[in-house]
């Protein structure tokens, strides 16, 4: 018999989460879950809700923690694999927390000396930075390292100098030398907010010294016309995703962005009688570029042909497969990657694509103001890497070799 409303029979649910059964569904259906997906994931909610039954617990008591215990108690598939989706269970906390269902008050644990000051540092640079904050993630994760060597209590007064060149010498021996760099510089920003807050009696950030290079740096790089036409080649436009992927191309090829700014793009953004799109870049600044006319039709394309129907979500470019959901920075640099597989050439990252727009602009004879402004570098020395690629231009205004006209 034909179910009312179009819904497809699940299993009965029983115990704490069995009031928020019709709400589960109504999220995994608006997340593309197809209604095979939906039953299942249904099923392992019933699990779940007999199993905080036995414990007597309430909805009110599943947490993160709890659903980790929950799969970890879960046997496992022939092939390593959970028997549950995590990503699929940890979405009934969602409805818990929309449903305001409120967890029981526990007291708790006073954070640590270090922590604590390294939620300061990371509200500072969220706050008073601008710093994105997957950007202060890392800072704080090199800050607490320096901490663990070098004053686990975070007691900074009696720091010195030689403290600082010492945790970099160890940093350096213990990783790479880019690796070394971002330490040495989420170390000197760290530095910095410990003297404006009286944690320090001096600014000590001078003695994070510079990491030298090892070798020279190469020339900043971009990939062909027929590689770029090759990537692009290799998406499948009669499929969602291949119309999604071709944007995603042709947006990094066209418009020099980033990833993370593509992936912050939202249908708001998009200023279609003006043919401007606003980009949300580094330091929450934020710019108008001229569209293209090229680019807007892909991005046509996908809304029209590509884009999941069955969303709440503003981000231009989302996920294809359940749950459906923005595109992060990762999956941005996975469009990338799998295009490169695709089309039979070297793997490069997403940024490699910013490159190419540069290095196009500098053998056609861009200025580097026009390159910075093109690219949004708040300083012109940004772009003035991009000066070596321009050789024909290097080799007009380079001097005589001494000695003779034949060296």
């Amino acid at each position: 018999m034909a179910q009312r409303n179009g819904r497809v029979p699940g299993p009965r649910i029983t115990g704490p989460l069995a009031p928020f059964a019709d709400d589960y569904r109504l999220k995994l259906r608006a997340r593309g879950y197809s209604a095979r997906s939906v039953t299942c994931e249904l099923r392992h909610m019933a699990r779940l809700s007999r199993w905080l039954e036995e414990r007597r617990l309430s909805a009110a008591d599943l947490s993160k923690e709890r659903l980790e215990e929950f799969l970890g108690e879960l046997p496992r598939r022939r092939d390593g694999g959970r028997v549950c989706s995590r990503q699929a269970l940890s979405q009934i906390l969602e409805v818990l927390a929309e449903r305001g269902v409120e967890r029981p008050w526990v007291e708790a644990a006073a954070a640590s000396p270090s922590e604590a000051l390294l939620a300061r540092f990371e509200r500072f640079l969220l706050e008073e930075r601008a710093v994105a904050s997957s950007t202060a993630s890392v800072y704080v994760a090199r800050a607490r390292r320096f901490l663990d060597w070098c004053a686990p209590n975070a007691e900074l007064a009696g720091l010195t100098a030689s403290d600082v060149t010492g945790a970099v010498l160890r940093a350096s021996a213990l990783v790479s030398v880019s690796a070394t760099k971002l330490f040495v510089t989420a170390l000197r920003s760290f530095l910095r907010f410990s003297f404006v807050e009286g944690l320090t009696p001096i600014d000590l950030s001078a003695a994070a010294l510079s990491v030298a290079r090892r070798r020279r740096s190469s020339l900043p790089m971009g990939i062909d016309r027929k590689t770029a036409a090759g990537l692009l080649g290799s998406c499948n436009r009669r499929r969602p995703k291949g119309q999604r992927d071709y944007a995603v191309l042709l947006i990094l090829l066209r418009l020099g962005l980033r990833a993370g700014e593509v992936a912050r793009l939202r249908l708001d953004d998009i200023d279609w009688r003006a043919g401007e799109v606003v980009v949300h870049g580094k330091g929450r600044h934020e710019d108008r570029l001229p569209l293209p006319s090229d680019v807007g039709e892909a991005i046509v394309a996908y809304l029209r042909r590509g884009r999941p129907k069955i969303t709440v979500h503003r981000e231009v470019f989302l996920r294809a497969v359940a749950p459906i959901g923005p595109l992060g920075t990762n999956g941005i640099s996975g469009i990338v990657r799998c295009a490169c597989s695709r089309a039979g050439v070297p793997i490069v990252r997403a940024h490699r694509l910013r490159h190419t727009l540069a290095c196009q602009l500098a053998n056609a004879g861009v200025p580097l103001p026009g390159i910075a402004e093109v690219l949004r570098h708040r300083a012109i020395s940004t772009a003035a890497e991009y000066a070596r690629v321009d050789i024909e231009g290097l080799r007009a205004v380079a001097q005589p070799w001494p000695g003779g006209d034949e060296q």
